[in-house]
């Protein structure tokens, strides 16, 4: 187990591609677009969402955008942390 001083920012970066191109690969496979999504999670545009999606912008999803994601698409929350 690493310790909280050996969590560095490209650990968390690589965590987050990780579950940001699994929302992009499940978001693409319903044919659903950035600005659908968006807009089912309750943005009333897709700027924000897709500087997220994107990580573009200093955006970042947090856990509650995730679990709509999950809910949204249909994807089991697990799936969208795994490393493909």
């Amino acid at each position: 187990m690493k310790e909280f001083g050996d969590v560095t920012s490209e650990d968390i970066e690589r965590h987050y591609k990780i579950i940001l191109n699994n929302i992009k690969k499940y978001r693409k496979e319903r044919k659903v677009t950035q600005e659908m999504l968006a807009l089912a999670m309750g943005f009333t545009t897709a700027t924000f969402y897709t500087n997220a999606e994107n990580y573009k912008s200093g955006k970042r999803f947090n856990l509650e955008h995730i679990i709509k994601i999950s809910i949204i698409l249909d994807v089991e929350i697990e799936n969208l942390f795994k490393e493909v």
